[in-house]
């Protein structure tokens, strides 16, 4: 029996390149914020490009705490829901076009957020990658790592508890 015909490349991307949009273009304050995604296979790594609407205090200048600590929560969930929804959208389980279309799943709610600020955020560009910890029927639990310049010099890191949504079936 012959095996079919893996799809071409340029399909698999695109495919996830848009499940990818439509999950960030469905919250506005992602857009606010200026937050993108670069996504390389199933990793995500959230870029909030500097912007002087960021600076919280002129005088440093700093990154503000608030628009920090939303950078990421925002990484925590995106990345969370993106791990949630992979394999369903690998599997064809979940079509993109109904994700472009406007049809999302529900993301997780946000339980509890803890900041931990290591560092003032300086008025560049920061990054951020989400793991998740622990992600069950109900709950989970990712740990998020902000930097700047140099990846193994973190400014901000974060825990965060959400409450998962209901899934069909």
């Amino acid at each position: 029996m012959a095996r079919p015909k893996p799809e071409p490349v340029q399909v698999v991307k695109q495919r996830r390149d848009a499940a990818l949009k439509a999950l960030v273009d469905g919250v506005p304050y992602i857009r606010f914020l200026g937050i993108e995604f670069d996504r390389r296979g199933d990793e995500l790594t959230a870029v909030m490009p500097f912007d002087d609407k960021l600076i919280g205090n002129p005088l440093l200048p700093a990154l503000h705490g608030g628009a920090t600590a939303a950078f990421l929560e925002v990484t925590a969930i995106i990345g969370l829901s993106w791990s949630m929804l992979w394999e369903e959208i690998e599997s064809g389980a979940l079509d993109a076009e109904d994700l472009v279309s406007g049809r999302m799943p529900r993301l997780p709610k946000t339980i509890g957020f803890t900041v931990d600020y290591l560092r003032s955020g300086l008025p560049r560009d920061a990054y951020a990658r989400a793991k998740v910890v622990r992600s069950g029927r109900r709950y989970a639990s990712v740990h998020v790592e902000g930097w700047q310049d140099n990846r193994d010099r973190a400014f901000v890191q974060a825990t965060g508890h959400f409450v998962m949504p209901r899934r069909h079936g």
